[in-house]
């Protein structure tokens, strides 16, 4: 008798005998990372900027290289006019698979700068990030500080979910105090039925990021005769 059995693997590598599935590698995911001015500000001696790039390397290496995975920052520039600041957010890395590399030296290139447009690079990725992409489609959203230039990214995806079931958005709320702004931030991911985190200090976004990835690790099945 042929039984498969899935387990994480810490190197994700996929073993396969027959037809096992990998519903993983149909998943589409994107990054959208926070570079507002207020990235700058130091927590616990060194710059929240520098804790999320170095967490990012540090898990970057670890993705399965079958899954699509993208980029997209917001807040790197600040532009002449507070409409041109709001509209900062690009696509650094687009959607693929084997492009952690390519995401890695892409954040080495970007500064912390201007304002935090969240609700237009949710808008933004929505409509453009995941062109010709069927199947589901997780976003993972890292800000220290809520909407300020736009309407609410809650109010936003309750009306992006009457249309579109296919996205799911994780939210880690990094070093934010305001209620209001993590209460509009945990609506945003909640109602895609994504996940929210509450990141604190360094070792909370560690543990929140790695815990985003999770979710889409791949399943690697092992063969019991």
């Amino acid at each position: 008798m042929l039984i498969c059995l899935p387990v994480f693997a810490g190197n994700y590598n996929i073993y396969r005998s027959g037809n096992v599935p990998d519903m993983s590698e149909d998943e589409r995911v994107l990054f959208i990372l926070d570079f507002s001015n207020s990235m700058s500000e130091y927590l616990n001696g060194e710059r929240k900027v520098d804790l999320m790039i170095d967490t990012m390397k540090s898990i970057l290496p670890n993705l399965n290289p079958n899954v699509s995975v993208g980029l997209r920052v917001y807040g790197h520039r600040m532009g002449f006019t507070p409409m041109e600041a709001c509209r900062a957010s690009t696509l650094l890395s687009p959607v693929s698979r084997s492009n952690a590399m390519n995401i890695k030296e892409s954040l080495a290139s970007v500064k912390p700068r201007g304002m935090t447009p969240i609700t237009y690079s949710l808008k933004q990725a929505v409509k453009n990030d995941f062109i010709g992409f069927s199947g589901k489609k997780h976003i993972i959203l890292l800000t220290d500080g809520g909407e300020n230039c736009d309407e609410s990214p809650c109010k936003y995806v309750m009306e992006l979910i009457k249309i579109r079931k296919d996205i799911n958005i994780d939210v880690i709320a990094f070093n934010i105090d305001d209620e209001e702004d993590l209460e509009q931030l945990e609506c945003t991911s909640l109602v895609t039925s994504g996940k929210f985190y509450n990141a604190k200090t360094a070792a909370d976004l560690i543990r929140s990021l790695n815990n985003s990835v999770n979710s889409f690790k791949s399943v690697d099945a092992k063969i019991i005769y």
